[in-house]
């Protein structure tokens, strides 16, 4: 594949990835021991605990991360590339279908 092929490959995995980290609730069971829920006048939202909190609460920062794990799957894991492209794939479905919804 090109060079340019792989750097969207790999961006559009990372966003995947880090969305799933920073939002999704399949890994909310993995995110909660580092948030506090606050309720008050009828509001509820989370509060980070700790470094760890504020970072997963971060999508900038969990995206540094996922950029430096997507990496390295690429250069140093054999086969990863499935599992990259996948997860590219993914993220470009999950940006259409939030400007889809914005229509």
């Amino acid at each position: 594949m090109g060079d340019w092929l792989n750097l969207f490959i790999l961006a559009f995995a990372c966003f995947r990835l880090t969305r799933l980290v920073v939002q999704d609730v399949i890994f909310e069971p993995l995110r909660s021991p580092f948030f506090t829920i606050i309720k008050e006048d009828g509001e509820e939202w989370l509060e980070p605990k700790g470094l760890i909190g504020e970072l997963l609460s971060c999508q900038w920062c969990v995206g540094v991360w996922m950029a430096l794990i997507v990496v390295a799957l690429h250069l140093f894991v054999p086969y990863s590339e499935l599992f990259l492209f996948i997860m590219a794939i993914a993220g470009m479905q999950s940006l259409i279908y939030t400007f889809s919804e914005r229509t």
